[in-house]
């Protein structure tokens, strides 16, 4: 049976006119009090949306975003792209910044459900967060499996990984190493690596990998990268993004290794920024205008009941590359 308003607040240990009010954030109340009730409507997979819109017969023409910062410029692009999408179906946004703080992004769910949103659209890095089992509104997501049922959404990152060190291989690279997280989840982000060792494989090169990892800040990775080109001799680097890779260039001329003559570089996402102030880095691009156009998409095919041709099922777009100067 469906958890009723009266339910969640016998739960909590308040009354029905407190859950109310946490619901629709109205008046002064502690945080002790809310947290006990979004305790509650956890607990019972409440869903207060769907009470509110049988009483108010209509939609709130909200979305919500979850993805990991805006300070990368790749998610930067990719957010104003959805937004603006979004805008022009006549839906505003409410941006959550979830970082690598798994109960942060639990809090977020929580406050969007709460704040009654119509559709999520999600893209943050934390995996293993129970409350997306449970979430019964429609959501999309964008290069993380989530959960079963859920439609995800990117780019050929296998075929990515491929281009990449067959690029490298065929500009003479022949010592070349992937430096990225080597923690692969079964997340499509995992299948660069996988693209790049099962070119290596066919290459008949040795396969080997440099730990960076996506949290960790540019000074913690540039020390590492600095490390790295003084004891390895790399003629070839795959790198995870485009801020890894310039990380590197920085490194190497600091150290005076020259690119692309003793070192070749290619990085991945090909962000208009990137190739606006980096066109000499030569990076794989995901084609980020089709990656948002297909999460509205989707998102506002299962938000209206419309069959959506994603079914549950991954759909992955073509990526391409940039060919710049650092190879």
């Amino acid at each position: 049976m469906k958890p009723k308003l009266s339910d969640v607040a016998e739960e909590a240990g308040v009354s029905p006119t407190t859950v109310s009010r946490v619901i629709n954030n109205h008046g002064y109340l502690s945080a002790r009090t809310k947290q006990k009730v979004y305790d509650a409507m956890e607990k019972l997979h409440y869903q207060p949306n769907s009470l509110a819109r049988s009483l108010k017969g209509k939609k709130t023409k909200i979305i919500g975003l979850i993805f990991p910062g805006i300070t990368n410029p790749f998610f930067a692009e990719l957010i104003e792209k959805l937004e603006k999408q979004l805008f022009l179906k006549g839906y505003k946004v409410i941006l959550c910044n979830a970082a690598d703080d798994i109960a942060k992004e639990r809090d977020y769910i929580k406050m969007l459900i709460a704040n009654q949103v119509d559709g999520i659209i999600t893209g943050a890095h934390n995996l293993g967060i129970e409350e997306y089992q449970n979430i019964h509104l429609p959501i999309v997501a964008f290069d993380r499996r989530y959960a079963s049922g859920m439609p995800t959404i990117s780019s050929d990152n296998l075929q990515g990984g491929i281009l990449a060190t067959q690029t490298l291989y065929e500009a003479g690279a022949r010592h070349i190493y992937f430096m990225g997280n080597p923690n692969q989840k079964g997340n499509p982000t995992d299948r660069r690596l996988q693209g790049y060792y099962q070119q290596m494989t066919k290459l008949g090169l040795e396969s080997q990998v440099m730990p960076i990892f996506f949290d960790e800040t540019p000074k913690i990775k540039k020390v590492s990268i600095q490390r790295f080109l003084k004891e390895r001799k790399a003629d070839g680097i795959v790198c995870s993004d485009d801020l890894t890779a310039i990380l590197v260039l920085q490194s190497a001329e600091e150290l005076q290794i020259e690119i692309p003559d003793t070192l070749k570089v290619v990085g991945y996402d090909g962000t208009t920024f990137i190739q606006t102030y980096f066109p000499e880095l030569t990076t794989i691009v995901q084609p980020l205008d089709d990656i948002a156009m297909m999460l509205v998409e989707s998102l506002l095919n299962r938000m209206s009941n419309r069959v959506d041709k994603l079914g549950e099922n991954d759909f992955i777009l073509p990526v391409s590359l940039h060919h710049g100067a650092t190879i």
